[in-house]
């Protein structure tokens, strides 16, 4: 993707998560207040050493649902989005459940933080919305700490568009659920955002792990499961969760 591509495709994701923070903000606020939000915790903790405040970088914190959930266990919280109108969301958000994560706008594939700023670096639901998804992982493996971990909560989102025609229960799925608010237009531009993307032509999260252990990371996996064991009915049957993870 040449550069003038790739400007315009983020100038749309910009808008589309633009017009849809509101109603986005909706969803992750329904998660705080339920079940999911334990399960999540559970999910992450399982992954981090006992003990320690750890310095955690949210990679597309959209309305800073992951900030809040781990600022709430006690870890500094640094959430970073593309999109203003999701940061004025997550503000608002950690003001109200009485948090204090950091929140800036940046570029995920262009990080402002030093070399081995961070123990944790985690981000979910965002790298299948990445013009450049090689150069975002090396950016997150640079501000990682020696033996820091990434985790990064992703599904292969392109399938579950190409599914779409063929399948009502998924439409209402996600109506109900994770599509609150989404006009017909606004479903149109996702599904053209998401084809266009180099994500759509990979194998995930086969892909993902080979390219973190040839980047340099010292250990990596994928699990996928995690989709049902968190989100249960509410994991898209034809694009479920998965998780990738990686140590420095």
């Amino acid at each position: 993707m040449n550069i003038s591509n790739m400007n315009n495709i983020e100038s749309r994701v910009q808008s589309y998560w633009t017009k849809r923070a509101h109603n986005f903000n909706i969803v992750r606020k329904n998660e705080l207040n339920s079940s999911i939000s334990e399960r999540w915790r559970e999910e992450i903790v399982h992954f981090l050493p006992e003990g320690k405040v750890l310095q955690i970088l949210d990679i597309g914190t959209g309305t800073g649902y992951f900030a809040i959930l781990l600022s709430q266990i006690g870890h500094q919280v640094t959430g970073i989005d593309l999109t203003d109108a999701m940061l004025k969301e997550a503000r608002d958000n950690a003001a109200l459940y009485q948090v204090h994560p950091t929140f800036q706008q940046m570029d995920a594939q262009k990080l402002a933080f030093l070399d081995q700023s961070f123990d944790v670096v985690i981000s979910r639901n965002l790298t299948w919305t990445l013009p450049d998804p090689e150069s975002a992982y090396r950016e997150w493996m640079r501000v990682l700490k020696k033996g820091g971990i990434l985790l990064n909560f992703d599904a292969d989102y392109a399938s579950n568009v190409r599914n779409q025609n063929t399948s009502a229960s998924h439409i209402s799925d996600t109506e109900v659920y994770g599509h609150c608010g989404v006009t017909p237009e606004l479903e149109q531009e996702n599904a053209s955002i998401t084809l266009s993307m180099p994500m759509s032509r990979k194998q995930r999260p086969y892909w993902d792990q080979e390219f973190l252990e040839n980047i340099g990371f010292s250990r990596s996996g994928y699990d996928l499961s995690v989709g049902q064991n968190i989100l249960k009915e509410h994991d898209l049957k034809d694009a479920p969760m998965f998780l990738v993870w990686g140590v420095r």
